[in-house]
């Protein structure tokens, strides 16, 4: 396949179709990516945002391929993961997740909305259908790419446009950082991300990634060596080339630098947070 074919076309080699969904805006950019893989039956990653339009789009392509033979989820931010009762309830098929649903208090079937009893609750290195779950912590601490053979499905920790917020958990950004690291020794040909289009240079995207996030810590320690402490004051040294309106998303962020460097031993005491 040409590397000028289309992005549809060189993905069809690896029998995957990428459906977005109507839904932009500054967290999810052009849209969430929903991807449905291989065929008799196939498989869903990512069923993505309750919209009319978006589900019939999946259950179309579903039709097309021989059914649905289940679900997993990248992560459960809503997105990702609203469609996936409406989905089930069409296609009854089982759901791998970091973390599964809360049981129905409705008096549904349980497989409606999880905790079904073909359910997957992933861990890194399980096996689901055809997927392979990669653990990939830091926008979200139940994240896990798919991968099946050399294809990756990303979700939010690489994606196709722009870079990710990460989550201030306990060891996010440390683990962000170790994931991409190891999904960079994989040989992949192709980074499916939830938002924006597929990525078809991994190892550099994935480099770029890790580059990306080390300028911002050389960036934030040297303005904690100057003095700087407040979130506004380290915002303008670190991240001035981030948007007004991304600065929230910025802080939280920061939050997760500082908790690395904190966890490292790196930040000067008293450091008032």
């Amino acid at each position: 396949m040409s590397p000028t074919s289309s992005d549809a076309e060189r993905l069809q080699c690896s029998d995957v179709q990428r459906l977005r969904a109507n839904n932009p805006g500054p967290l999810t950019m052009s849209g969430t990516n929903s991807w449905v893989v291989g065929r008799d039956p196939a498989w869903v990653v990512d069923p993505g945002p309750s919209l009319a339009e978006h589900q019939e789009a999946l259950e179309g392509a579903l039709m097309e391929r021989g059914g649905l033979g289940g679900i997993a989820l990248t992560h459960d931010h809503i997105d990702h993961s609203e469609s996936v009762a409406a989905l089930r309830e069409r296609f009854p098929a089982p759901l791998a997740a970091g973390r599964l649903p809360a049981p129905p208090t409705d008096g549904r079937a349980p497989l409606a909305a999880g905790r079904g009893p073909a359910d997957v609750e992933l861990s890194d290195g399980a096996r689901f259908g055809p997927f392979e779950a990669f653990y990939t912590p830091g926008h979200a601490p139940d994240h896990f790419a798919l991968i099946v053979d050399d294809v990756c499905f990303t979700g939010d920790a690489v994606l196709g446009e722009g870079s990710v917020f990460i989550a201030p958990d306990p060891g996010a950004l440390a683990g962000y950082l170790d994931a991409l690291a190891r999904l960079r020794e994989r040989e992949l040909y192709v980074l499916c991300p939830g938002h924006g289009p597929p990525v078809w240079t991994p190892r550099e995207r994935l480099t770029e990634y890790i580059e990306h996030r080390l300028d911002r810590e050389r960036r934030l320690v040297a303005a904690i060596a100057e003095g700087r402490r407040s979130t506004e004051e380290l915002l303008d040294a670190a991240w001035s080339d981030v948007p007004e309106h991304l600065r929230p998303l910025a802080a939280v962020t920061l939050a997760a630098h500082l908790d690395k460097l904190a966890e490292e031993g790196r930040l000067p005491l008293p450091f008032a947070r």
